[in-house]
């Protein structure tokens, strides 16, 4: 018999939109994909090389738990270079990815019927993980003519005696925006344990990316390598937690996972020390690419009131085509060719919206863009 959590786990639509498209696409059809948080660039050479040179020279056996104390002092060298915040490398455990490093953390921190809560529209996986240990996601709605901030005093109101934590992501999937640093100064003043997502840092275009780690000491960070560096197959993440958080979810790293890849941790080493010309590069042509996508949404009707600074996705306002966005997404995918992901995949308060991702090429994006206008001017005629 399958289990409950099993059975009402729900879908991550922009995988679904993604293997459609990939469907269509072994039929011979040519699928612009704006649908996947996935960089289009190459893993840079400094990183592959540390990992052929950790192969080469046998480090392929099992580390350390926490992960390489070479990357955990990386880690902790850049939060201090980058924040000005001191973290020890004992702090620090290193995992196949941002999502087991999320697993480990909630397996730590909740018990069945806690609370954490989080914004809407938020990254679509993280009410799932929240509700696979039996706790609930407690949404609180952030607006769009806001520019999707969380409130602290929205918050403030959804707090009770079971909430474990606050959950923060910014800049931030899917809407692309930043909290500015009073914002979270001021949810951390609020006295509750905050789980800071910060995946993106690195891919601001304007203003400037805080750590959580700047405001409180009663933070848990969740970072990796995939977005910025490009490193989305290597899996590999990790999170920074209060010491006394360590050891317990050491264990439970040690029982589900024993230790991330050896190999892959020496690329992450060289990615924090060697890559910054790379990644500076790779944003260059990123933001080339958001004020082109921004510039096309307006033209063809998608409202977006605050425009995004960071990440590499725009939330697309399509109110005035559809109240659907599910359908909406899959109508473009078969009739545009291009896949976007609906923002029904975010929460319930991101209904109304598509998130494009510039995560692509900019003659793929222009394509793409092309080929939704005439398909809306299709479905606004009588």
């Amino acid at each position: 018999m399958i289990t409950r959590r099993a059975s009402e786990i729900s879908p991550f639509i922009v995988m679904d939109v993604l293997e459609k498209a990939q469907e269509m696409e072994k039929k011979g059809q040519e699928i612009i994909h704006l649908e996947v948080g996935e960089p289009d660039f190459d893993t840079p050479e400094c990183i592959k090389e540390a990992c052929y040179k950790a192969i080469r020279e046998g480090k392929t056996h099992y580390t350390h738990s926490l992960g390489l104390i070479e990357l955990r002092e990386a880690i902790a060298e850049h939060y201090f270079n980058k924040y000005q915040v001191t973290i020890s490398p004992e702090q620090v455990i290193v995992t196949s990815g941002t999502s087991p490093a999320m697993l480990i953390l909630f397996a730590a921190l909740l018990n069945k019927g806690d609370g954490v809560v989080i914004s809407d529209p938020h990254y679509a996986c993280y009410p799932n993980f929240i509700r696979f240990f039996e706790a609930e996601a407690v949404c609180v709605n952030v607006y769009e003519e806001e520019g999707f901030q969380y409130k602290p005093e929205a918050i403030k109101e959804k707090i009770s005696p079971r909430t474990r934590a606050i959950m923060i992501n910014s800049p931030s999937n899917p809407t692309g925006n930043l909290l500015s640093a009073q914002r979270m100064m001021d949810i951390a003043s609020l006295g509750i344990p905050i789980i800071s997502d910060e995946i993106y840092h690195g891919l601001v275009y304007e203003d400037k990316e805080h750590s959580i780690l700047e405001f409180t000491d009663n933070a848990f960070v969740l970072n990796g390598f995939s977005k910025t560096y490009a490193m989305t197959g290597w899996r590999l993440g990790y999170v920074i937690a209060p010491k006394a958080f360590i050891r317990p979810m050491q264990k439970i790293q040690q029982n589900l996972f024993i230790s991330a890849n050896s190999f892959v941790q020496w690329g992450g080493v060289a990615a924090l020390r060697e890559a910054a010309e790379d990644i500076a590069r790779m944003k260059d042509i990123y933001n080339e690419r958001r004020n082109f996508l921004i510039r096309r949404l307006h033209e063809i009707g998608l409202g977006i009131r605050v425009e995004p600074t960071g990440a590499f996705y725009v939330l697309g306002n399509i109110k005035s085509f559809s109240d659907n966005s599910y359908k909406t997404a899959f109508d473009i995918l078969e009739n545009a060719r291009v896949g976007v992901t609906p923002g029904i995949d975010f929460g319930k308060n991101c209904e109304g919206y598509l998130r494009f991702s510039y995560a692509n090429s900019l003659e793929n994006i222009a394509e793409g863009i092309r080929r939704i206008e005439n398909h809306l001017k299709e479905i606004k005629r009588p």
